[in-house]
């Protein structure tokens, strides 16, 4: 794979292309359509957790003003499920489709659909609609309320960890648990489906990570060919994974407009939308560490148990970075799952690791305590300079780097390890660190380019969640054809272009900048053929002796535009197609990003009040293509990491599994106020075996190991080893 020599765009600075469409209005979400005749469709949730739905009374609610129809389990089309595969390109997030039967299996689940023709009636019939239920005993509200181990759903050993801790001269045996997690994201989930029976289409605007995983999930259900189905998202208010795949209201949606022969759009409240749409599930974890008197590690345990819901067998992975973090012969990860009546858990954010990473790297820092040992020296006597779990090279690591980087500009030196002996007035200073990592990923993918007279035209259908794809996308255009940014118009999210990725796990960008490329090479080399050919520019020369500059071709002395080449053609443009996908790179290399986070608390007794003073990191994700959004993107997971660790965490009824705190009053997240100072460092060390970019993904990498090293942080200042997030100011106040 041959790396870009020289870059003049890519890895600049570069203002977002589509930002002041964004500022102004312009920007086209999902909840911004309107269409001619359109409806609204309002979800009546369900008021209990466990049970059977025994009647609905909706005689009040079709009496309302406005009203059209109300679908129910007693008035829905008999449609078949998603297969729900990966494979298939088809994954939903509830498998269990709308209405489907009268059992209730979570609070909130959809009973009925209102209808009306605006969203004030279908909200104001919604509460009209009374439901009769029969609620069942028995609830599982939570894995904290149970004793049961779950299900097994995954191991790994190598060596004999077992053996190797039970002779350890120095051991760590900690339990670590986190509560479920809301995603809250901007932007709530929003569908718009109209169906067009002159050519028997379904079209739907919806705010999803994946276009094509919803048009093929909803082909299935409505027995389409997948062609005769688009789905459209230009642009989404962020997911963070709970837009990855199609949730029952979008189903509803399309099943009423049919039924209306009407455009439908369904806006989810934010209540229903934290209820329905998923969550990063609670989770318990078991790390057993052990170690020489050095601190060379001789085992690593890892046992974890997250929740599921009772509909669907959603594994949070909590080991997945547990193998290949230290350098380790004896390591063992066990992984099961609880099914609770909650709705279905789903990706959030460095799913499994963002969670996994809070246990192990708590449980480094309390080993590194035992062994009197200073954190940073203890993480890089263990560093791995080879992938321990495949036994293959890294494609590209400086994890050294970015600890002693780190160390170095946070001032690590001079930090006091005595507990509570660093104060500033009346606040005690607490500092603690962490390492971080995220498994580096590609996905499939094709584009188009059409080079015009006006600039370049450059499609594909993959999405932009807020994090800066459009502009990457123009970056890399005018990086291979030097036609300005300005000039490079990029269309995404659309089921009718070439097939993009999923903008997930952060392999958007490596994915799509090398499938980008290809069509930009076959563009231009459509265009060589023409300007070489008769009556060309450049007859008779070699296409390949052709240099490509700032929108023209060179060559023999000569240059011409891309606009002047077209027009002595009598062109409109020319096309190229390209793709690129994962080839046998992972035979011979391994390949991840990494990270380290440094971070002070301050922590006030007197009036109670622990904050987040500062945080100092550094990211090693190759380069970075766009840095100024690259710096964006670890700074928003650092502040969803101090909500992580201090403040968030959905709270069920232990009597029955009810979400109690479905709102943005009560559900607890950073805010203005909370901000500390954030320094961060991209580190640039360009990983060629990864792609001709070196690029790698950087939206979950900063969120990994923050949530631990602000516990650790908590620790030195405090002395008190809370393993339970969020670290709440009543539990820092227990005295028991």
């Amino acid at each position: 794979m041959s790396a870009i020599p020289e870059h003049h765009v890519v890895g600049r600075r570069t203002p977002r292309v589509d930002g002041e469409d964004k500022l102004t209005g312009r920007a086209d979400y999902t909840v911004d359509h309107r269409l001619e005749g359109m409806l609204y469709g309002y979800p009546v949730p369900a008021s209990i957790a466990h049970g059977t739905l025994e009647a609905l009374e909706l005689d009040a609610a079709r009496a309302m003003p406005g009203v059209v129809d109300i679908l129910h389990h007693g008035h829905f089309p008999d449609l078949h499920r998603s297969p729900n595969s990966m494979r298939q390109g088809n994954a939903v997030s509830e498998v269990r489709l709308p209405f489907e039967d009268d059992r209730i299996h979570y609070h909130g689940q959809y009973i009925a659909l209102v209808v009306a023709e605006t969203l004030a009636q279908a909200r104001a019939a919604a509460f009209r609609v009374e439901a009769r239920y029969h609620r069942n005993a028995g609830a599982m509200t939570g894995l904290a309320a149970s004793d049961d181990e779950g299900e097994e759903v995954g191991q790994y050993t190598r060596g004999e960890p077992e053996l190797a801790f039970g002779i350890a001269p120095v051991i760590l045996d900690a339990t670590y648990t986190m509560a479920a997690e809301s995603h809250l994201q901007l932007e709530p989930h929003a569908t718009l489906a109209e169906w067009r029976e002159a050519d028997q289409r379904l079209i739907v605007h919806e705010s999803t990570q994946g276009v094509f995983y919803q048009r093929n999930a909803l082909a299935h259900i409505f027995d389409l060919p997948p062609e005769q189905v688009e789905v459209i998202s230009h642009y989404i208010g962020s997911g963070f994974g709970n837009k990855l795949f199609m949730w029952p209201h979008a189903v509803a949606t399309a099943a009423a407009a049919r039924l209306l022969g009407r455009p439908v759009k369904t806006v989810l409240p934010r209540q229903q939308d934290m209820m329905t749409t998923g969550h990063r599930p609670a989770s318990r974890q078991r790390i057993r560490l052990g170690a020489e008197l050095d601190g060379s590690l001789a085992s690593i345990q890892h046992d974890s148990l997250t929740e599921t819901s009772t509909i669907d067998r959603y594994v949070d992975a909590c080991g997945g970075a547990t193998p290949v973090a230290y350098a380790c012969d004896s390591v063992a990860t066990h992984q099961r799952i609880l099914p609770v009546h909650h709705g279905s858990p789903c990706p959030m954010r460095a799913p499994g690791e963002a969670s996994g990473l809070f246990a192990l790297e708590s449980a480094i820092d309390e080993l590194a305590v035992a062994l009197d040992m200073d954190p940073l020296a203890l993480r890089l006597k263990n560093y791995a300079h080879q992938d321990p779990q495949r036994g293959l090279p890294w494609s590209s690591k400086h994890l050294d780097r970015c600890l002693e980087s780190t160390a170095e500009r946070f001032g690590w030196a001079s930090r006091d390890p005595g507990i509570g002996n660093m104060r500033d007035g009346d606040e005690i200073i607490g500092q603690g660190m962490a390492a971080a990592t995220w498994f580096a990923g590609r996905q499939p993918c094709a584009a188009r380019v059409t080079l015009r007279a006006d600039g370049v035209f450059v499609a594909c259908g993959t999405q932009d969640i807020g994090t800066g794809t459009y502009t990457i996308v123009a970056q890399t255009v005018a990086e291979l054809t030097g036609v300005p940014v300005a000039r490079v118009e990029v269309r995404l999210g659309e089921t009718g272009l070439p097939a993009g990725p999923l903008s997930g796990g952060s392999m958007t960008t490596a994915s799509t900048l090398p499938a980008v490329a290809a069509a930009v090479r076959d563009a231009l080399a459509a265009l060589k053929e023409v300007a070489t050919g008769p009556g060309g520019s450049f007859e008779g020369l070699d296409p390949a002796a052709l240099d490509v500059a700032a929108g023209t071709l060179q060559g023999d002395s000569r240059q011409a535009g891309f606009a002047e080449i077209l027009a002595r053609h009598r062109l409109s443009d020319v096309t190229g197609e390209g793709s690129a996908a994962p080839a046998d790179e992972r035979q011979e290399y391994s390949f991840r990003s990494f990270g380290a986070h440094f971070v002070e608390v301050r922590w006030d007794p007197g009036i109670s009040r622990l904050r987040v003073a500062r945080v100092v990191s550094s990211i090693d994700v190759g380069r970075a293509i766009n840095p100024v959004a690259a710096r964006n993107q670890v700074e928003g997971a650092i502040v969803m990491g101090i909500g992580m660790a201090l403040l968030e965490g959905l709270d069920y009824d232990p009597r029955d599994a009810r979400l109690i705190n479905a709102n943005v009053s009560d559900y607890r997240i950073p805010v203005h106020a909370d901000m500390p100072e954030i320094d961060v460092e991209l580190l640039d060390y360009p990983d060629y075996r990864f792609n001709e970019f070196g690029a790698r993904g950087i939206g979950e990498i900063g969120l990994t190991g923050i949530a631990a090293a602000i516990s650790n942080a908590v620790y030195h200042a405090t002395g008190k080893r809370l393993r339970d997030l969020p670290i709440s100011v009543e539990k820092l106040m227990d005295r028991t």
